[in-house]
Formats: structure tokens, C-alpha cells, sequence
């Protein structure tokens, strides 16, 4: 029956789309006690919601009593080589548009059901919840996490979203895959501010994905100059993995640019009030992040590559009332400025 119903489970999986579809034995995560002592070191940053429940994190089992397996699913959300801004302003390649998160919840409704069906209590989630799920796809075979921690596979490269279904249903479990990273360090050596500090060890508080994503507050200046143009997120370390020449493009247009984004000058997006960001990316996880958050990002990619043409909306963002943007909005003048004389 369990042979019989995993099978089921990784066909409907593709049907619904899903690139990869393997099982781990629900148990303590295998790096639990790195986790903890990367918390205790405060390398998660202003992520606090981290700290809370670590037993739950760790072991899916107290997240959902009788648990035993962990369905682990892959979807291909790469959109090729090129890239659709025709303005600077960098974005990760998932935040390109549609919220990943409605997409795959909404793909993986059928599977949760019809594990419901054969009389098994379910949790899923998609990268929100208590689960350390790298450590849970590389037990199960689907790729191995990299030196950057970025989870690698090898078919799919770095460009693919992770998501799980823990179930009490015992569901055989898949071989883990091999180490290939080798002796490569090329996402090491792509850092732009060096925060992976060793093999699988990231220091968020150095990362650009943190600083312009997660936190919260104002971005500190050693980093403004390395943030370059990015204006959400940071690919260096995933676009530079040499297993990626393996990567094909996903048959999924729902994470191609819109072009109201992908033609917006750097500076149109301080314009933006808080309806006028909401509505823009209203479908994007971008929206998360909000707007005195956004235009932070915004500011200091300005402040790194922008113009004289850009000083007009940047002093209209420096009388903003919010402190985050009116402070770098300060900022980036004063840089413009300084490169100006």
C-alpha cells in the first residue's frame, strides 16, 4: 500500500506541475545542532521569529505528533538568461512577479488531499513554516545543499523553490544524493560582501537577500556601496554555480516581469505612496516587504549608480515622513553629490 501510494503521490506531483517529488523520514533534522549554535552566534540577524520554538523547527515530529515521512517538492522557476529590466534595479529571479508562495500552495491542495484520502494527517508549507527543509530535500535525494547553503540539483541548478508536506503516513523513503560541490568555491568567492564565512555557513547579517529583504531597519553603511543596484534580494551566489548550465527554462509564465516593472526607472519607484506600491506588486512577494522598506533599496542603489537626473525624486524622498527613507534618501544625495564634483 505505502509502495502503491508514493507512487500515486509523485505522479500527481507531476501532473500538477511539480519538477521533483521525494520522501525523507520525518525525524531531527541532521544539522539541528548547527542550527542552534548559528542562532546562539546571532547570525540569524533581526529574524527573532527563529529563536521561538526551536524544537519545532528541528524535529517535524513535534510540529505534527505521529509524523513519518516528509514529502519534499521542487518547482523550476527559471527564466532563462535574460534579463527583463531594461533599467538598472536588480531583482532576484523569484521575485520577478507572481508570489511563489500562492502558487505553489494552491499546487499542493490536490496532494494534501489525497493524502487525507488514505487517512493521514498533513502540515505543508512553503518555506514559512517551522521546518529546516534543506536539511529534509538532502535527505531525500532531491539535490544537496551547497557551500553558499543554497540547495543544488542536478538537473534544475540553484533555480528552484522548496516546499513540504509532513505527513503521518509512512510513506517509503528515497536515498540521499552525493556532495557535488567538490573543490568549487565559486559562490564563495561571489559574495560581494562576505557572508558566507566558511563551507554552509552564512552569516545573515552580511547577506544582501537579508538586508534588503528581512530586515527591517536602517541598512548599515559598510554595505550600502556592496549592494551595487540591487533593489531586492541578491543571485550572486546561485547565478555563478556551475551546476546551472543544467538548467532549463520553466514552462511557467507566471514568474516572468511584468513590463510595468521591468521598463520603471530607479527613480520612478520613489513616487510610489502606499496604495500605488501595494497595487504595482500586488501579485509579487515584493509586497511583503512594504513600502519604507522598498524605497530603502531603492535610495541606495541610486545613492550607488545613480545621476544628477535622479536628485530631483531623491529630495522629494528625503521630506518623506518615514524615517527609513527619508534617511537614505539623504544619503544617496550626498553620494550623487559627492561624484559630482
Amino acid at each position: 500500500m505505502s509502495d502503491s501510494l508514493k507512487y500515486r503521490i509523485c505522479e500527481l506531483a507531476r501532473e500538477l506541475g511539480f519538477d521533483e517529488c521525494r520522501i525523507a523520514p520525518a525525524a531531527e533534522a541532521k544539522h539541528a545542532p548547527s542550527f542552534d549554535q548559528w542562532i546562539a552566534d546571532g547570525c540569524h540577524g533581526d529574524m527573532t521569529w527563529m529563536e521561538r520554538n526551536p524544537e519545532r523547527r528541528k524535529d517535524p515530529r513535534v510540529v505534527l505528533p505521529g509524523a513519518k515521512s516528509i514529502i519534499v517538492l521542487a518547482l523550476n522557476y527559471f527564466q532563462g538568461d535574460t534579463i527583463p529590466r531594461s533599467q538598472p534595479g536588480q531583482f532576484a529571479r523569484y521575485a520577478w512577479h507572481a508570489d511563489y508562495h500562492d502558487i505553489i500552495e494552491k499546487k499542493m491542495k490536490p496532494l494534501t488531499a489525497e493524502l487525507e484520502s488514505h487517512g493521514g494527517n498533513q502540515k505543508q508549507y512553503v518555506d514559512y513554516g517551522p521546518v529546516l527543509e534543506r536539511d529534509f530535500a538532502s535527505e531525500a535525494g532531491l539535490g544537496w545543499n551547497g557551500k553558499s547553503t543554497v540547495q543544488i540539483h542536478p538537473k534544475l541548478g540553484t533555480w528552484f523553490f522548496l516546499s513540504e508536506i509532513i505527513t503521518t503516513l509512512d510513506l517509503p523513503p528515497d536515498p540521499p544524493m552525493n556532495d557535488h560541490c567538490g573543490k568549487c568555491t565559486a559562490c564563495i568567492d561571489a559574495c560581494p560582501t562576505d557572508a558566507i564565512t566558511r563551507d554552509r555557513h552564512l552569516d545573515a547579517r552580511k547577506c544582501i537577500s537579508y538586508l534588503t529583504i528581512e530586515h527591517k531597519g536602517p541598512i548599515p553603511e559598510e554595505f550600502r556601496a556592496p549592494i551595487g543596484d540591487r533593489i531586492y534580494g541578491c543571485d550572486d551566489c546561485l547565478t555563478v554555480c556551475p551546476w546551472n548550465r543544467f538548467a532549463k527554462t520553466s514552462a511557467d509564465l507566471q514568474f516572468q516581469m511584468p513590463p510595468e516593472i521591468a521598463s520603471k526607472p530607479l527613480r520612478d519607484f520613489l513616487a510610489l505612496d502606499d496604495d500605488a506600491f501595494r497595487t504595482l506588486f500586488r501579485k509579487s512577494p515584493i509586497k511583503r516587504i512594504k513600502r519604507p522598506a522598498f524605497l530603502r533599496n531603492v535610495c541606495v542603489a541610486l545613492g550607488n549608480i545613480g545621476t544628477e537626473d535622479d536628485l530631483p525624486a531623491l529630495q522629494a524622498a528625503a521630506d518623506d515622513p518615514d524615517p527609513l527613507i527619508n534617511e537614505h534618501a539623504t544619503w544617496a544625495i550626498t553620494q550623487i553629490t559627492a561624484r559630482l564634483t
